[in-house]
């Protein structure tokens, strides 16, 4: 059990003694007095005498409360502002300061994690060909050469490699060894992933009007399985950054699995990548940054600004692109993205560079993963082609999801692969393996094989792609080149989602610089190289949607600024393209293949602006109300037995970010959550009996047994007759956990609104 002290986002984040005449009935009682100060903070304290309440933690797989943490931040702002003196000058310079300290240590420990990753990766991915002879932990090329990480490159490339044994020259067997390496590894990655398993709720978002029928002996709520070190991890961190919690998913054991996990998911030569887990990790390491300060440790909404900063460095060290992962984060995960976020993400996205940088992992000296130099300009003639290229990138992308999502809700519900997801990797793999080992160009790495592809010919190059483009008769490169672009749709569809670390990125990126270097072949006024590198741009907007950071990332990782217009042009038109045929990108529609309660509001508001649907549309049924609704007479207090017979029902119906509504004659006073109605009667409560009458409205006299303190008495309404659109707006823009609904005319009371209902709504408009 993690320690009740330690404030986390699964444990009590209010862990400190409040001094409040609200719990004074209650706190001359040595036992409650010690259950309050396990669980409650400062800033809750001074919360406490204010008409919004206080909050105990945020459940798992419940909904932050955005405009609470908000007034918290500010409440807590004063409390330092008060301080006066010298201290209280310190402590507001160390206040201001928070956010870049942590901003910049996320960047220095993610550019830390990501030089192992990298390092380690190129060593055991090697190892499928043969072992160097010098040093067995040294990969290919620095045992070839002179580039060795951690020091400055050098100009010797070693033309000859004696130090370099091969496990054999004969074909067959060298086929055999590459494939059994490549199983293995796959086996350690998915293995390791396994150790990640969890449990989310089992009522799905939003199914809570029919009472669940518990069974003698359950365990709680005991729903699907997740391996949280799965995946890219992107679209739980668009689902956490939008404010759901996930327990666990930001843990230091995650982390470390999923780095150990991605160099063998990637070593094993799958169609993925390691840019996706290493925008989980950098998370990862964001949130135990941030538990170490107390702005963010015990406020959700604070902490999820440092976790969009910190996502910025996981592309950083990813692609060696600052710039461009400081816009990802904006573009691709980010709910919440304020400009102050904005800076702080700049320079943990530079910390991370510069750091990654002074590591070498690659022993080039340099950021730049496919320095390019192809000296000629384009004319106008080829927008042309580059159209081309992103038409093909947009269908590439439109088939892709649609077949991944059709995979993944089909072949991935047979019991023996949705039971045993390791045997799943196991087929993977061998697929992979012997589709990819007979092409010379898919047998390397992912990120090798768009180095090779964007090679420029014409200059000092004799690589295997160039002698190819050398010789008279093209046939047979051409056809590996198709070969290739085709091994890679299908292998790529089927490995994203499976239970090991993996991106999506390298892998789009490879099959357009497959199709790009054969669109080239056949225009010889420029090196066949820009058009690999324009083709992968517009194959991955296809599948991702990527497009203004995308334009970025190709731009820092091959320096080539003299093509950004043709990139441009292609990411538009893939983007487009692919729109047409699936209007979801590949991590909304994992989202959605997941289950996660994640709103876009963007999406949302077209959904509902052609449904035409009004706000009564979502006012649960009357039975449901009834169960949640609570008459509270002129006295402002009901008994014990009533409050745990209404705690019981909202147990039924599973939903976890419920409550209870307080009226009198029919008219809104406030809003108790389910948790703080748990803790109130299971923790405070178990000094009463259940003939206690406790107080939820007013002030408390003494001796009063009091939960008003935990009651929101300013509850945000909106009429039933609004259109959809006014609910859509006030949920995403201000971030609401429930929305009270009132009759038109009267105000009275009519139903309530939670995030999760709201959700599957919107599901609901989608089919």
């Amino acid at each position: 059990m993690p320690d009740v002290e330690q404030a986390t986002e699964r444990t009590h984040l209010l862990a400190r003694l409040v001094q409040d005449r609200r719990l004074s009935a209650v706190q001359h009682e040595t036992d409650a007095g010690s259950t309050i100060s396990t669980h409650v903070s400062k800033e809750e304290q001074l919360l406490s005498t204010t008409s919004i309440g206080e909050r105990l933690p945020y459940n798992d797989y419940t909904t932050i409360d955005w405009l609470h943490d908000l007034v918290k931040d500010s409440y807590r702002s004063q409390s330092i502002q008060a301080l006066g003196g010298i201290r209280g000058t310190l402590a507001s310079f160390f206040e201001s300061g928070q956010g870049w300290i942590a901003a910049a240590l996320i960047g220095v420990l993610t550019a830390c994690v990501a030089f192992c990753v990298d390092v380690a990766e190129a060593t055991v991915s090697d190892w499928k060909l043969g072992y160097c002879r010098t040093n067995v932990f040294s990969n290919r090329e620095s045992c070839c050469t002179d580039r060795h990480p951690l020091a400055a490159a050098k100009v010797n490339l070693g033309e000859g490699c004696s130090e370099w044994h091969m496990w054999t020259d004969d074909y067959w067997k060298a086929f055999g060894i590459f494939v059994a390496f490549a199983l293995a590894f796959g086996v350690i990655s998915s293995s390791f992933t396994m150790l990640t398993k969890s449990t989310l709720p089992s009522t799905a978002p939003g199914h809570g009007d029919k009472p669940r029928s518990l069974k003698v002996g359950d365990q709680g709520l005991v729903g699907k399985s997740i391996y949280l070190a799965a995946g890219s991890g992107i679209p739980e961190i668009k689902t956490i950054l939008s404010g759901f919690v996930i327990p666990h998913f930001l843990d230091l054991k995650v982390l470390v699995i999923k780095a150990i996990g991605a160099v063998f998911a990637v070593a094993t030569g799958m169609c993925l990548g390691k840019e996706g887990p290493f925008v989980h990790i950098s998370t990862c390491v964001a949130y135990l940054v941030g538990m170490l300060f107390p702005k963010y440790n015990d406020n959700g909404r604070k902490m999820r600004e440092l976790l969009s900063a910190g996502c910025s460095a996981g592309l950083s060290v990813a692609f060696g692109a600052p710039i461009g992962g400081v816009l990802f984060s904006y573009e691709e995960i980010s709910t919440y993205f304020p400009r102050k976020v904005l800076w702080r993400a700049f320079l943990c996205s530079l910390f991370a560079a510069m750091v990654l940088k002074a590591l070498n992992p690659t022993g080039t000296g340099k950021l730049v993963l496919f320095e390019t130099n192809y000296g000629i300009s384009y004319s106008p003639i080829h927008y042309l082609i580059f159209v081309l290229l992103g038409i093909a990138g947009g269908l590439f992308g439109g088939v892709f999801c649609k077949a991944n999502f059709l995979w993944s809700k089909k072949f991935r519900k047979y019991p023996i692969i949705k039971n045993y997801p390791v045997f799943e990797v196991f087929l993977v793999v061998l697929a992979t393996g012997l589709l990819q080992y007979p092409n010379p160009m898919t047998r390397e790495p992912g990120d090798a094989i768009i180095k090779n592809l964007l090679v420029d010919c014409r200059g000092a190059s004799n690589g295997w792609v160039c002698q190819q483009e050398a010789k008279d008769d093209k046939s047979k490169f051409i056809g590996w080149l198709v070969y290739g672009t085709l091994v890679k749709l299908v292998l790529t569809t089927i490995t994203f989602g499976c239970k090991v670390p993996s991106g999506i990125i390298i892998p789009a990126l490879d099959a357009g610089a497959f199709f790009g270097r054969l669109v080239g072949q056949w225009v010889t006024t420029i090196s066949p190289g820009v058009f690999a590198m324009v083709g992968a741009a517009a194959f991955l907007a296809g599948v991702s949607r990527m497009t203004i950071s995308l334009c970025v990332i190709m731009f820092e990782l091959t320096g080539e600024l003299e093509y950004i217009v043709p990139n441009m042009i292609a990411i538009l038109v893939a983007k487009w393209v692919a729109d047409a045929l699936e209007k979801e990108g590949v991590y909304d529609l994992a989202q959605t293949v997941l289950g996660h309660p994640f709103l876009d509001a963007d999406h949302a508001m077209s959904l509902v602006q052609k449904s035409q649907d009004i706000v009564e549309r979502l006012i649960p049924p009357k039975q449901t109300m009834h169960d949640i609704t609570v008459d509270v007479p002129r006295d402002n207090k009901v008994t014990k037995r009533i409050l745990e017979e209404k705690l019981e029902k909202l147990r039924e119906r599973g939903l976890l970010d419920a409550g209870l509504v307080l009226v009198q004659e029919g008219m809104l006073q406030g809003y108790l959550s389910e948790s703080e109605l748990d803790f109130g009667l299971n923790n405070l409560g178990r000094l009463w009996d259940s003939t206690s009458r406790i107080r939820l409205l007013g002030d408390p006299e003494d001796g009063d047994p009091d939960m008003s303190v935990f009651v929101d008495r300013t509850p945000l309404t909106i009429c039933a007759k609004a259109p959809m659109e006014y609910l859509v707006e006030m949920f995403g823009k201000l971030g609401l956990r429930y929305l009270c609904v009132v009759e038109e005319g009267s105000g009275k009371l009519v139903g309530v609104v939670i995030k999760k209902r709201l959700v599957v709504y919107l599901e609901s408009l989608k089919h």
